[in-house]
């Protein structure tokens, strides 16, 4: 039997749903049971494909290319199970599918409203595929009370409803705040938040109570009294100092043993939190640290690079080391980069879309590559490397991107075709942008005798895409000559995939984005090597 766990958020946004949802996987994961995580989007956007990093975070791509929440990202790191196109719905999604069973005729000339029609499709895309799974995890996005997300607050309503207690609950997460001035904890916007959530029909069964300070237990159960919840159903949820130890703190809070007292499941039943326990330790104790300079383009949200940020602690705990970030943004390079790189154990350039900001990332490229500094260049990062082997040792004077506009020389250029499978996809310069890119997992034939080769320790790779530019494979022959070796391919030979400097202490870079498919207990292979290399350079 599946059961479904609904999470709402009240207050303030940024609260930690997302991770909410992905602990509690991997709790009741370590219980031994099976479970699917699902994000709802009230906003009117398709996907978050077309959105600025700066403004929304990361876009996160699913194996089957689907451009997503990047809470689907936490899902993924913490449970192990990769997400599906299915697991992510927006409003602009919802409302898509809606016209287009309204023009076809599907609603016999009915007039069609956000009740039963709309709410009756969000509660499709929540009941869909979800056999084999014992708990669905839905995560609402938004605040109880935006206008947006009052459709999807009501099909979760009618849900729990129609499927009944013993199969739906909800969990609101709201916060505690701490007053400064007073001293003191407010339980207040928890109530009022709570209350805003009952008139539109919906009692939260468990509430985690984000707070900066320890909730003293008469706190607890103020909240509890004027919430209408058991004071044991009243979890803190307290500031941590890495996020990977929440599902052992909300372990600790009693999060898992209330989900399952609500549905009448045994609490007693196996758990093993001894992963979790480890990659703690490992984190903990660290033997030393290394600096990696992170040359981007959305350096000023945090949560622009998510996934690398997590790949790259990853790699540390791969390594018992420490990876400290250094921020640089490739739109200020100015003459003091070298010196801000050289101060670096490694450079990174992660994926970006635009000319703004190209120069300096290919500034940072021929530091690295001159400097013999370990150097991993993603996507975009790849890209420069190429452009910048191309200009400064190829000596192709006008090489460029066609992304950039007209250029003598396009070392990188616009896919136009490309295979998904069997299928033959097809691009041109006027299609739209959303969801036009080449997205998702593809093959990627690695060269036995290759660094990337040996990192693998595999003939054939399979890693998930966002580009909708490429390296351009006619100039493979001159590239070659000057030294750069292209280790990874399509297997129709067309698309590289990997290139790599030889006789450089570690210099690759790589067409797909490997960090999506990074986990704390399993770090990507090529970012642990990366950060392996770096510490080879400090020592």
């Amino acid at each position: 039997m599946t059961r479904f766990i609904f999470i709402t958020g009240g207050v303030v946004s940024s609260l930690g749903k997302g991770l909410a949802a992905a602990s509690l996987g991997a709790l009741l994961q370590a219980r031994g049971f099976k479970i699917r995580l699902r994000k709802l989007d009230p906003y009117l956007n398709v996907d978050p494909g077309t959105m600025s990093p700066t403004q929304h975070g990361e876009v996160f791509v699913t194996e089957d290319g689907a451009e997503t929440d990047l809470d689907l990202g936490h899902y993924e790191r913490f449970t192990g199970v990769d997400a599906r196109r299915g697991d992510n719905v927006t409003t602009g999604q919802i409302y898509s599918q809606l016209i287009v069973k309204e023009r076809r005729g599907d609603y016999l000339g009915g007039t069609v409203q956000v009740i039963p029609h709309v709410t009756d499709l969000i509660k499709e895309f929540i009941l869909k595929d979800t056999a084999g799974a014992d708990f669905v995890i839905c995560e609402i996005g938004g605040t109880v009370g935006d206008i947006e997300g009052l459709p999807f607050f009501e099909a979760i309503r009618q849900l729990g409803f129609e499927l009944g207690p013993k199969k739906a609950i909800f969990i609101h997460l709201t916060l505690v705040p701490y007053i400064a001035a007073a001293k003191e904890l407010k339980t207040k916007p928890t109530q009022h938040s709570v209350k805003e959530l009952r008139t539109i029909g919906i009692q939260p069964n468990i509430l985690l109570c984000r707070s900066e300070h320890e909730i003293p237990e008469a706190d607890r159960k103020k909240i509890a009294l004027f919430c209408n919840v058991a004071e044991n159903a009243v979890i803190p949820a307290l500031d941590t100092d890495n996020i990977y130890k929440v599902p052992l703190d909300y372990h600790a809070a009693g999060l898992d043993s209330e989900v399952l007292k609500c549905f009448e499941i045994d609490s007693k039943e196996r758990l093993d939190l001894q992963r979790w326990k480890n990659i703690i330790k490992n984190i903990r104790e660290t033997k030393d640290e290394i600096t990696i300079a992170v040359v981007g383009k959305y350096t000023g949200l945090k949560d622009s690079y998510k996934s690398l940020n997590e790949a790259l602690a990853h790699a540390g705990i791969a390594n018992n080391v420490t990876v400290n970030l250094k921020w640089i943004n490739a739109r200020n390079a100015d003459s003091g980069l070298e010196k801000k790189l050289l101060e670096a154990h490694g450079i990174l350039v992660p994926g970006g879309f635009g000319q703004d900001g190209a120069e300096g990332k290919i500034a940072a490229v021929k530091i690295a590559r001159e400097n013999k500094i370990p150097y991993f260049g993603i996507c975009f990062g790849m890209q420069m490397a190429v452009i910048e082997c191309a200009r400064n040792v190829a000596k192709i004077k006008d090489a460029g991107s066609s992304e950039f506009g007209e250029c003598g020389d396009p070392v990188v250029g616009l896919m136009t075709e490309w295979l998904r499978g069997n299928a033959l996809e097809k691009r041109g310069k006027k299609a739209d942008l959303g969801g036009t890119m080449r997205l998702g997992a593809y093959p990627c034939l690695l060269e036995k005798a290759s660094l990337a080769g040996k990192i693998y320790g595999m003939a054939k790779i399979y890693e998930r895409h966002r580009h909708r530019y490429e390296v351009n494979i006619n100039y493979k022959e001159k590239l070659e000559k000057a030294g750069m070796k292209f280790s990874g391919l399509s297997p129709d030979g067309n698309l590289p995939e990997i290139i790599e400097l030889p006789g450089h202490p570690w210099f690759i870079g790589v067409q797909f984005h490997p960090e999506f498919k990074s986990r704390p207990f399993a770090p990507h292979p090529l970012f642990a090597s990366f950060i392996k290399a770096t510490l080879k350079k400090k020592s």
